[in-house]
């Protein structure tokens, strides 16, 4: 077993033809959020990674193993259920209440401009479609948040692209409201409680 214990986020500073030429290795997330794991890659070497604790693996990393060999890591597909707007009966701004909602409840969420990504869960999801959110069950790469604190927390400002195609609809059919949307659509229903308001008291001198 070949022994990692170094990962260069997103392969900074590698040139691209090092890239290109590395193995990869997919992995899903429950692996990925682990500091210890064993892997295989696509040469079918056997990894045995040991990186510092807390350290978040993400798509596009790359680990260094102890003989200088590089392994780029791929998000592996895995069932997620993708949360987007509703055009309808919503705006992009019912995201915010959905993250919101869901952050309560310590869910991890991968969050993008145009949707937002969590684990399968029935009861969440209900909850999500009573706000009039759409709810798609997906295979796609999940990248959750890390938290600010988190070693190797997500950032959405480097260059490296996640697997998230904004501008597609992943293969999703086009939602359509009728009787088995399982949305409730009443003139006077109300997509939102009242938002929470934090007032802020200045003392003047």
């Amino acid at each position: 077993m070949l022994t990692v214990n170094k990962l260069m986020p997103q392969g900074k500073g590698l040139a691209p033809v090092l890239l290109k030429r590395a193995a990869t290795v997919e992995l899903d997330w429950d692996v990925r959020q682990k500091s210890r794991f064993d892997a295989e890659d696509s040469t079918g070497r056997r990894l045995g990674v040991f990186l510092p604790r807390g350290t978040l693996v993400r798509g596009g990393d790359v680990l260094v193993a102890e003989d200088g060999s590089l392994v780029r890591v791929i998000a592996a597909p895995q069932s997620v259920l993708r949360i987007t707007p509703c055009a309808n009966h919503g705006s992009p701004f019912d995201l915010v209440r959905a993250a919101y909602h869901l952050g309560n409840r310590h869910v991890q969420i991968e969050l993008t401009p145009t949707h937002l990504k969590i684990e399968p869960d029935h009861v969440l999801a209900d909850m999500l479609r009573a706000m009039h959110l759409i709810v798609n069950e997906a295979r796609e790469g999940f990248e959750p948040e890390g938290g600010a604190y988190a070693a190797g927390g997500h950032s959405h400002g480097h260059d490296k692209a996640h697997g998230h195609d904004h501008g597609h609809d992943h293969g999703h059919e086009a939602h359509v409201h009728g009787p088995d949307c399982g949305h409730d659509h009443h003139d006077h229903h109300d997509h939102a409680a009242a938002p929470a308001v934090v007032h802020f008291h200045t003392r003047r001198p």
